[in-house]
This record gives structure tokens, C-alpha cells and sequence, in this order.
């Protein structure tokens, strides 16, 4: 079997759990409408690695704002809690797989896909 440490996943976590997922963490700030919390089965919910609310609120999944936003979002990740946060994603990643989850219906443009890519700094 192949070695997964390091490997990282972006997952919305309305999607069934896969067994290749390893440690399974929320990166949200919020939790996910409609979602059970025993049905998510979760290893962390990270909420401090998640986007501010003043930032969230201010990109509002605009495209346009991707960039900017993504800037914003590292230098909060740099700063506490979120750094500590991180540390604890890394370890996880160190580990064996890490599946981040969100509830962000556009993966591609959203906190996770610059979380993934700091994670994979």
C-alpha cells in the first residue's frame, strides 16, 4: 500500500465519508445547514482556520474577489488562532491523509482551495 502521509482532500461534507479520507476535519466557521452532527462523522471541527467573518462576508463567493481574497485569507492564516490551527491540520496531514471538509458549494473559489494549497507549503 502506497504511503498517504501528506496527502490532502477537499471534500464538501454533505458528500458520503470514503474510506480513503483519513483524519476527516470541518474548516468551517459555521455549521453546516441541515447536516447531523453524529452524520458528519468528523475527527476536528477547526473553526479558527476558517475565514473571518468580516472576510467571508466581504468576498461573498464573487469571483472577481477571488484573488484579494485568497491574500486576506493567508495572512489571517499566519496570524493566531488560525496559525495554531494550521499546525494542527499539518499534523494530521504528517499522520496520513486529511480530508478538508466544507459546506462551500464552489470548491475551486473557495477558503478551502487556499487552505489545501498553505497546507501543501
Amino acid at each position: 500500500m502506497a504511503d498517504r502521509r501528506g496527502e490532502i482532500r477537499r471534500r464538501r461534507v454533505y458528500e458520503a465519508p470514503d474510506a480513503g479520507d483519513g483524519a476527516r476535519v470541518l474548516v468551517d466557521r459555521l455549521w453546516p445547514r441541515g447536516l447531523a452532527k453524529d452524520a458528519a462523522r468528523l475527527d476536528e471541527w477547526c473553526k479558527d482556520v476558517a475565514p473571518s467573518k468580516g472576510l467571508r462576508t466581504w468576498y461573498g463567493h464573487r469571483p472577481e474577489r477571488y484573488e484579494e481574497f485568497a491574500a486576506r485569507y493567508r495572512e489571517e492564516l499566519a496570524a493566531s488562532p488560525a496559525a495554531e490551527a494550521l499546525g494542527r491540520l499539518r499534523e494530521y496531514a504528517a499522520a496520513g491523509p486529511l480530508t478538508l471538509l466544507t459546506a462551500t458549494k464552489s470548491m475551486e473559489l473557495s477558503h478551502v482551495t487556499v487552505l489545501a494549497e498553505a497546507l501543501g507549503e
